[in-house]
């Protein structure tokens, strides 16, 4: 929830709907710099658009230069496919449209699942610049949305907006003398809640099955190395002080124990899993319903 008597600039962008709160309305030049901000993204790293930069690697293999911010990218799924033992991998892509969910949201699968391919066999990831043996589906979504979460952000720091709060669909950036309280949606009924978290000067995102599920088990996080949706874990919450990383980590509470997260990354989480408990680090501040 925004803060009370806030001004809300909403709109649609990379799939999801997005909310900018500010004590003021943002000007128009602040407003058009946001949504070009975000077409830039999502021409770049969509893949459900043919436009896109990494959709042409979908076709053919090849060499494309992406935006600066690929390098925080590249570093960062680096890490964290390696924690996971490939688990998390930027190239699930071909694993979620082996089970449906492509460019055409058919949600119907086309086969067993299958492995995403072995980083190290078909991709060269440099910086900016990303060059494929083999044609791939490169799905940058475990962090990408964050990372854009933090661009916005930044859009909004650069116009001289100190006060505001970003929240895209649940991934959100803070920034503000007052903390917000806000509600974390029970995984397995969106009307309800199952605690309050205080967000202040940081971000808070969130990994959900359910938040896009279909057919028979299948929903959106995926093991990279079997292809096959994971089922010991519900759901994920993460604090950090970017949204790209908080972004990120949330998918990683998937795979990866969060004390190996924990002696590499700086952050607060709570995790649900599919049995029903729940588990949380001393840093995450809230109040869990009973």
């Amino acid at each position: 929830m925004p803060h009370p008597g806030w001004s809300a600039f909403g709109f649609d962008g990379i799939g999801t709907t997005w909310e900018i709160s500010t004590p003021e309305p943002l000007f128009k030049t602040v407003r058009r710099s946001l949504l070009g901000i975000v077409e830039d993204y999502d021409r770049s790293y969509s893949r459900f658009r043919g436009d896109s930069l990494v959709a042409g690697l979908a076709r053919e293999a090849g060499t494309v230069i992406l935006p600066a911010g690929a390098s925080e990218l590249e570093v960062l799924f680096k890490k964290l496919y390696r924690l996971s033992s490939g688990a998390m991998t930027p190239l699930i892509g071909s694993s979620l449209e082996q089970l449906g969910y492509g460019a055409d949201y058919a949600l119907r699968p086309l086969g067993h699942p299958v492995p995403a391919p072995r980083w190290e066999d078909v991709l060269d990831w440099n910086g900016s610049k990303i060059s494929t043996s083999a044609p791939l589906v490169l799905d940058i979504g475990a962090a990408g949305k964050g990372q854009l979460v933090d661009l916005v952000a930044a859009v909004l720091r650069s116009g001289g907006i100190t006060e505001f709060l970003v929240d895209a669909s649940g991934d959100m950036f803070h920034s503000g003398a007052e903390p917000l309280g806000v509600a974390l949606e029970h995984p397995y009924d969106s009307t309800q809640a199952i605690g309050v978290v205080e967000l202040h000067d940081g971000a808070l995102c969130a990994s959900a099955a359910n938040r896009r599920a279909w057919g028979d088990g299948l929903h959106h996080v995926l093991d990279g190395a079997t292809g096959r949706p994971v089922e010991t874990v519900v759901a994920t919450w993460t604090m950090a002080a970017s949204a790209v990383e908080a972004d990120a980590l949330a998918t990683a509470l998937f795979f990866v124990d969060p004390k190996v997260l924990d002696e590499e990354f700086d952050f607060s989480w709570l995790k649900v899993y599919s049995d029903g408990h729940a588990a949380y680090s001393a840093g995450f501040e809230g109040t869990l319903f009973t």
